[in-house]
């Protein structure tokens, strides 16, 4: 059976989750000790992770975020400040506990999984990383497909494996990060071909371009799309033609998390990416899924609106790496400890409103 076929099976076994099981939540929210809805969107994040769990009184912990890490072909075409070699020394970086992600992660007390899913060099000695190398980064999208559908497949099956393996154990919320130099323009490729934007309106500098680069990004993004052909593919097909391996892989945990029954979350405009790539591919992964804050990468505004769905945070953020993620992710386990840990009115003898 073929990799795409493995992923299918998957997909197919996905179950969303019972709507109906809302009224229920609010049922519960709305006779705590509180005035109605006074905790804004606090309350609605409960009630959302009440449906996922189908329990009025949800949990977000234990918590885990996934950190996938892997290079892009595209970079040869001089659409980032930085070279290539920053994907592999920031890999070494995470596991040595040096990164923002490291510090954010241990703060609001989630486990952090790195994962080598497509790094160009060889970072087999570096402890702490889950070697899952489907291939050493992509080809460049400007002149071929950065990778072929099998390969992408095999990537969104890795993201998968991960998903429903922290699952199993045990996690109930699962946060997603990533590393890889190129690919806020993978990101943005995507994010054009899957909302029909132009590339100019969804790219951004992000690592630092200066005017002339951003303009000579979206010229690369016009090219690749236009050379591969995007708009005759299917989701599969776009995300192989100007995807990249960590994005496929992040779309394999939004669609594993799904096939557990188990909440996700995204990060900023690569990881948004990828959930958007995800949900064409398997549309009720997006029942599941919650977006942590809006980055300040024009593109991610767009993702969001496609997606129809609302950020937790805005916090001017444009880092990566899962940062948005873990901070999102406290406040998802603050708005599950309300609805759980509070008394209702009856229960602790507080008078309600009167009628």
């Amino acid at each position: 059976m073929t990799h795409e076929a493995d992923l299918q099976q998957l997909i197919d076994s996905v179950v969303a989750p019972d709507e109906a099981f809302e009224t229920c939540a609010w049922g519960r929210l709305d006779t705590l000790t509180k005035p109605p809805r006074s905790l804004g969107r606090l309350e609605e994040l409960a009630a959302r992770m009440s449906v996922i769990q189908q329990d009025i009184r949800p949990v977000a912990t234990p918590m885990a975020i996934v950190l996938m890490a892997g290079d892009h072909g595209v970079v040869v075409e001089g659409v980032s400040p930085y070279p290539q070699d920053v994907t592999w020394q920031m890999v070494a970086n995470f596991s040595a506990g040096g990164a923002a992600i490291n510090q954010l992660a241990g703060h609001v007390g989630a486990q952090l999984v790195l994962v080598d899913i497509g790094v160009a060099a060889d970072v087999s000695h570096i402890v702490g990383v889950r070697h899952a190398k489907v291939r050493a980064g992509t080809a460049n999208m400007a002149v071929g497909p950065a990778m072929t559908r099998e390969e992408a497949a095999e990537a969104i099956l890795v993201g998968i494996r991960v998903a429903r393996e922290l699952a199993d154990s045990g996690v109930k919320l699962i946060g997603t990060g990533e590393m890889g130099i190129g690919n806020t323009t993978a990101a943005a490729a995507l994010t054009a071909a899957f909302a029909g934007a132009k590339p100019a309106s969804v790219v951004g500098r992000g690592t630092g371009l200066d005017d002339a680069g951003v303009l000579h990004k979206a010229g690369v993004i016009d090219r690749a799309l236009a050379l591969n052909h995007v708009q005759t593919l299917d989701p599969l097909g776009v995300l192989a033609a100007v995807g990249g391996l960590e994005i496929a892989g992040l779309a394999g945990v939004f669609i594993g998390a799904a096939v557990s029954g188990v909440a996700c979350v995204s990060d900023g405009f690569i990881s948004g990416a990828a959930l958007l790539a995800a949900t064409r591919i398997c549309p009720l992964c997006s029942a599941f899924a919650f977006p942590s804050h809006r980055s300040v990468e024009p593109g991610h505004a767009k993702v969001l609106e496609v997606l129809g769905l609302t950020a937790v945070l805005e916090l001017d953020m444009r880092l990566g790496e899962g940062t948005g993620a873990a901070l999102a992710m406290s406040v998802i386990d603050a708005a599950c400890k309300v609805m759980s840990g509070m008394a209702t009115f009856d229960g602790a003898g507080v008078s309600d409103r009167e009628d």
